[in-house]
């Protein structure tokens, strides 16, 4: 077993590797977007606010693997030269889409539960809107999404497995190549997927719980 776990290991550190550079890519366009977009539906814009919402639905209503396949394999298909993506660059604009759809729920969940009353409060001291939003409805909505973006960033990190599919060697592929090469180890090398997989969640849930306790409202919301 000791020959086997040695044999793998160099295999699994570079899919971990790759999980990891996927992952963090992901999180931080994804976020990005997902800010924008929830902060927009949070808004008195009600006929955009309703667009974006057809965004969210459509890509939280159906898989993920049809996202995949549309942008390594259709997007292409349509000759044009910019949209002519790999699949390591088709995965991170994936899943950055349907990671948005999800974090802009939690925006706009935690924008609309900063009481009302507080924000007329602002305005009536002179706050402009971009100042009541700066200083009185973002920081006390931030409270409020770490909770369940930490859970959000979690699903995000373990469901990068998915695009070995399109070829990319993240860490469940690279477990799948180590144990085509010694399949009477098999347990073993998806014992210790398992583990990397562990030791790289474990600690950003530690992490948000921290923040949470640290700066969190101790409340929750709705998505």
């Amino acid at each position: 077993m000791i020959s086997a776990i040695s044999s793998a290991l160099p295999f699994l550190l570079d899919g971990l590797w790759m999980t990891f550079k996927i992952s963090l890519a992901t999180i931080f366009f994804g976020s990005l977007l997902g800010a924008m977009v929830g902060t927009v539906r949070a808004s008195p814009l009600r006929s955009l606010s309703f667009v974006l919402g057809l965004y969210i639905h459509a890509l939280r209503g159906t898989p993920f693997l049809i996202h995949l396949y549309a942008v390594y394999f259709m997007l292409p298909a349509t000759g044009v030269a910019w949209l002519q993506f790999d699949a390591i660059t088709a995965s991170i604009i994936a899943l950055s889409l349907y990671t948005s759809t999800y974090v802009a729920e939690v925006v706009r969940a935690a924008l609309e539960a900063v009481p009302r009353g507080q924000v007329e409060a602002a305005r009536s001291v002179g706050m402009s809107t971009l100042q009541t939003l700066r200083h009185v409805v973002v920081p006390q909505a931030l409270k409020l999404m770490i909770p369940p973006m930490g859970g959000v960033y979690v699903i995000i990190i373990k469901g990068t497995s998915i695009v070995s599919v399109v070829g990319v060697s993240e860490l469940v592929r690279a477990g799948e190549q180590a144990a085509q090469r010694d399949p009477s180890h098999m347990l073993v090398i998806y014992g210790l997927v398992a583990l990397m997989y562990l030791a790289y969640c474990y600690p950003v849930l530690r992490i948000v719980r921290w923040l949470e306790t640290r700066f969190g409202a101790g409340v929750t919301i709705n998505i």
